[in-house]
């Protein structure tokens, strides 16, 4: 067994400045060469990150793919989640909380998600997800610059403080247009909720419908100020950190 040689902030920079007017699949192909077998990529199964499954499929990616099962998604996101696996032939592992529902129940009250949503979503996502991330080098999101004010500042390649693991971003520079002409051209699977007025899905308790002419999150987390379940919050994602050094699988 033998030490990666860490990423210096200097290398994140130039990497995050060479790979800006890349296309995702270059993206990719850069973080499994460089990261691989200790790379994941976490989907939510939104149309981004099916676009992400069927790049990772069609470049025959060595990137493992997981979700976070909160145990609160849609119906119709399961279903996904099973004809994803069934086109691509990609195991996506499923990640739980530590906490049943009930368990949540008995210790914090019912429905948790109506009185104090974040701290569900750090019980049941942002917990979940630090420990899937335990092992890996660096993990690939869905995120896309013009989803939230918060995501506008993105680059394909950065340092994710608040996980402790390197963050590729290979949709950064898409549009919503761009994500949906992929999907169509290419037969992607997706979400039927998306044809109800559901643009962005989250757990069905805190997404509702959104109506013509309102934000795309507009539904998630509805009434409240809250956009952002805490998975990607970009005070903890700088382009100049290190990487720091992991025992590579032989």
């Amino acid at each position: 067994m033998t030490w990666q040689t860490p990423l210096t902030p200097l290398e994140i920079s130039v990497a995050a400045a060479s790979l800006e007017g890349r296309s995702p699949a270059e993206v990719l192909r850069w973080a499994a060469d460089r990261f691989a077998p200790r790379i994941a990529l976490a989907t939510g199964f939104g149309e981004e990150g099916c676009v992400i499954v069927d790049l990772i499929a069609r470049e025959r990616l060595p990137i493992g793919v997981f979700t976070l099962d909160t145990g609160l998604l849609f119906p119709e996101t399961y279903d996904l989640w099973r004809r994803l696996e069934a086109r691509y032939g990609i195991p996506i592992r499923a990640v739980r909380p530590a906490l049943t529902l009930e368990e949540q129940a008995a210790a914090h009250g019912p429905a948790l998600w109506e009185r104090d949503p974040d701290r569900c979503c750090e019980i049941r996502k942002v917990a979940p997800l630090r420990a899937a991330l335990r092992g890996l080098d660096a993990w690939v999101t869905a995120i896309r610059r013009e989803q939230t004010p918060d995501r506008a500042g993105a680059a394909p390649v950065e340092w994710d403080r608040k996980f402790g693991l390197v963050k590729v971003n290979p949709l950064v520079r898409w549009t919503g247009a761009d994500v949906r002409a992929y999907v169509h051209a290419n037969g992607v699977p997706r979400n039927p909720l998306h044809e109800r007025g559901y643009p962005s899905i989250g757990c069905w308790p805190c997404t509702s419908p959104v109506a013509a002419g309102e934000d795309p999150r507009a539904g998630r987390w509805r009434g409240s100020a809250k956009k952002e379940c805490g998975l990607h919050s970009r005070k903890g994602s700088e382009t100049a950190r290190p990487l720091i050094g992991a025992p590579e699988r032989s």
